[in-house]
């Protein structure tokens, strides 16, 4: 059944009332992807949005259906990042004031580019939490209109219009699968798609670290942690209207780790060419994970936002480097003479490895006098890379073992 509060006509008139305004996103087969999961995968490309993340949607959509007097008081919003750049952006384009408060943590990237949109930065408290208590504050003295990041019927319809465009754009999707904070997202797609087509199958997905809805979903106790790297997605408590339409319309929430969207960030970096945040990942890490419930499904994943940190991403990529034995560190005992040190370099270099880093150490270590260890970082092609280069080692006399990859 519908749910009273939001329904498909709701969406199709968010549709009307956003089209020419947010990005129609492409949704195209993966055949690398559904070749590695065992299902077809079709992905939404919401990170291609002006502003990164479907959160323009919803916030459009709200802020369309302001009255006159609404739009000249202006509109207040909470948030640490998608959603203050989607409420920014286009409370810009509309001409209307808006004041975003954010915690005082928010990385100054993502403050300065909400200023860039003209929006007024009040950064306040330790948590979102804080900064929530301290936005109905000054809402309510400045008689603002605040635009609720997920609780709220109208951003619930605009975020619903991705469900209209990925149904049309692939016909053949039987499943569904969204990542879940707050729960806006799979909520207006679940009401979507469910209309369009009652056999569609839907899933959320969340980080171990915040299963709120999970929680929520399942009737159990699960508390949140600290952080997250899909820190989109990490939100302690769930909407009151999303946590009814998820219960009604969503076949399941299933959990991933923060390796699993490390792991997720990377694939679809090297194989989409498509760089997403860590929520942006979950659709795929839960496809990972989960694989046995996606097997021979034809899987539409939303890859919901693009907005991580440059510095994030380097060490993602570094970090999946060294899992997948493409960067290996070893240590190798020498003698500590002359020589030794090129010697060394010269058998990396003729087993077709790279140096990136080398530490030369003579004092911090049980070794001999005379004696030094290298700490080296190489470059290899994957495990039995590796191996091969230790067996050239010991073959030159180099004693030499794996410490890290």
């Amino acid at each position: 059944m519908p749910h009273p509060e939001v329904t498909i006509d709701d969406i199709r008139a968010a549709a009307a009332r956003i089209a020419g305004q947010v990005e129609t996103t492409p949704c195209l087969p993966s055949r690398t992807l559904s070749q590695i999961v065992g299902a077809e995968v079709f992905l939404k490309f919401e990170n291609l949005q002006f502003t990164a993340s479907f959160k323009e949607r919803g916030a459009l959509n709200k802020l369309a259906q302001l009255t006159e007097v609404q739009r000249a008081q202006g509109v207040i919003a909470v948030s640490a990042g998608n959603h203050a750049q989607g409420v920014a952006y286009h409370a810009q384009r509309l001409g209307i004031p808006a004041v975003i408060v954010m915690p005082k943590f928010t990385p100054m990237v993502k403050v300065e580019r909400t200023r860039g949109f003209g929006a007024e930065i009040v950064l306040v408290g330790e948590t979102l939490d804080d900064a929530r208590e301290e936005a109905l504050r000054i809402g309510a003295v400045r008689a603002l209109t605040l635009v609720h990041p997920y609780d709220d019927a109208d951003v619930i319809a605009g975020q619903g219009t991705v469900a209209l465009e990925m149904l049309a754009q692939q016909p053949a999707i039987d499943t569904l699968v969204v990542a879940v904070g707050g729960g806006g997202l799979i909520s207006g797609i679940a009401t979507a798609a469910r209309a369009l087509r009652p056999d569609i199958v839907v899933y959320g997905v969340q980080t171990d670290r915040f299963p709120s809805m999970y929680a929520a979903f399942k009737g159990v106790d699960r508390p949140s942690q600290n952080a997250s790297l899909a820190e989109g997605i990490a939100v302690k408590t769930p909407g009151r209207i999303t946590q009814a339409i998820v219960r009604e319309m969503v076949e399941d929430v299933l959990l991933v780790t923060e390796g699993d969207i490390e792991q997720s960030i990377l694939m679809l970096l090297e194989i989409e060419k498509t760089v997403v945040e860590g929520a942006g990942a979950a659709g795929l890490a839960a496809l990972l994970a989960h694989r046995e419930r996606f097997a021979g499904r034809r899987v539409g994943v939303v890859l919901c936002g693009g907005n991580i940190d440059p510095m994030m991403l380097a060490d993602i990529i570094e970090r999946g480097m060294v899992r997948a034995g493409r960067l290996a560190r070893i240590r190798v005992d020498i003698r500590d003479v002359p020589g030794e040190l090129a010697r060394t370099a010269t058998v990396v270099a003729r087993a077709g490895a790279n140096v990136e880093e080398v530490a030369h150490q003579r004092a911090f270590t049980a070794l001999p006098a005379q004696n030094a260890q290298l700490e080296m970082v190489l470059q290899t092609r994957g495990p039995e890379h590796i191996e091969q280069v230790l067996a050239e080692l010991h073959a030159a006399g180099l004693p030499a073992q794996i410490d890290s990859y």
